[in-house]
């Protein structure tokens, strides 16, 4: 009876445990990053059940086999060694241990966070801000920024720069794959790609304070189509993220929805890492202000808008650090001058857009 009993119970425990791995979004990825993960993780899971099932099972049989009622059982109190028994106890750990560290070294390359993805398309990249207690995500090919919501094509490889503006938080979007902590005066970076369309939820991995159950977003996985509708709808919003609006978003909220900015302050990423590098830029910073600058400017010039005097403030503040940057000595009079530029940049730059 207590043995039906425990077979009972223990297929209901195997039912209860596939039933809750099929609604684990982990293992239903939809990304080709996250399903490497996954396939991974069985890899593990494989290997360690080559060395748990044998011993569960050894356990029983020796329980069964030298109970007391057994007489017929061999009792060999002067039983010491078995060359046997000594290969098979540390042969089979060292060869799963071998073969895990052979995996975790060719997967620990593999899926690097840091390593591009390869595709035919080519890589939409999404700055990253972790706030309290909300994400910040600005589109610098686009021009435009949201709170908690993000929109990416399907089948294109996306490139997240991640810092945070506060406490350490952690970006996850668990059937993408993947997980990275965002750190302030620190940029980590994601590579992600979504291979089916649907709605994937982001979530921050990492206590940060009172708000963090309510730090997540949605993340939008849609044709090239309908992302371009999304960018459309997003750059018809008034707002503009900039020093002011930024200000306002360092304000502690809590369970915060989704915002939508129509344009954004060149350089507000690289600026919002500064803020915790005493205000001087690194030179290679400098040049990708002035380059965004740039950039963006041109496509404001391409694409006007209605709201013309909007960006006044962010105009300005490129023109100050592309200013500041033309200032620069040459490369050859010598390191000392060229530290003293980047110095100066920084402080044109800080001048133009400091908080």
């Amino acid at each position: 009876m207590k043995q039906r009993l425990l077979g009972i119970f223990s297929v209901a425990l195997a039912a209860v445990v596939l039933a809750a791995c099929s609604e684990a979004v982990v293992l239903n990825s939809k990304g080709e990053i996250g399903q490497q993960q996954v396939a991974l993780i069985y890899q593990a899971f494989g290997l360690m059940l080559i060395a748990v099932i044998p011993a569960m099972v050894l356990t029983v049989l020796f329980a069964w086999k030298y109970r007391a009622s057994n007489t017929k059982a061999k009792y060999r109190p002067k039983w010491s060694h078995s060359t046997a028994i000594e290969v098979v106890v540390w042969g089979i750990p060292c060869l799963i241990i071998a073969f895990l560290a052979y995996v975790t070294y060719v997967t620990s390359h593999k899926l690097d966070p840091y390593r591009p993805i390869e595709s035919d398309q080519p890589t939409l990249p999404i700055q990253v801000v972790s706030l309290d207690w909300k994400w910040m995500f600005i589109y610098p090919e686009q021009n435009i920024a949201t709170i908690n919501e993000i929109a990416i094509p399907v089948d294109r490889p996306v490139r997240f720069d991640i810092t945070s503006a506060t406490a350490m938080n952690a970006f996850n979007i668990p059937q993408l794959g993947g997980m990275v902590y965002a750190m302030a005066g620190m940029q980590t970076q994601l590579h992600l790609i979504a291979n089916e369309p649907g709605t994937y939820f982001g979530q921050s991995t990492n206590y940060s304070g009172a708000g963090f159950s309510g730090m997540r977003f949605q993340t939008y996985a849609v044709s090239n189509a309908e992302f371009d509708q999304w960018v459309d709808k997003v750059r018809q919003s008034p707002a503009v993220l900039n020093d002011a609006s930024y200000d306002q978003l360092m304000v502690k909220s809590r369970n915060n929805k989704p915002e939508y900015f129509g344009s954004v302050q060149p350089g507000l990423f690289l600026q919002i890492l500064d803020t915790y590098m005493g205000g001087r830029m690194d030179p290679d910073l400098v040049q990708q202000v002035e380059a965004a600058g740039k950039s963006q400017r041109q496509q404001h010039h391409h694409q006007p808008r209605s709201d013309a005097s909007a960006p006044a403030a962010a105009e300005h503040a490129a023109d100050a650090v592309e200013h500041g940057a033309a200032e620069q000595p040459a490369a050859g009079q010598g390191e000392n001058a060229a530290v003293e530029g980047a110095q100066h940049d920084g402080q044109a730059h800080g001048a133009a857009v400091q908080h």
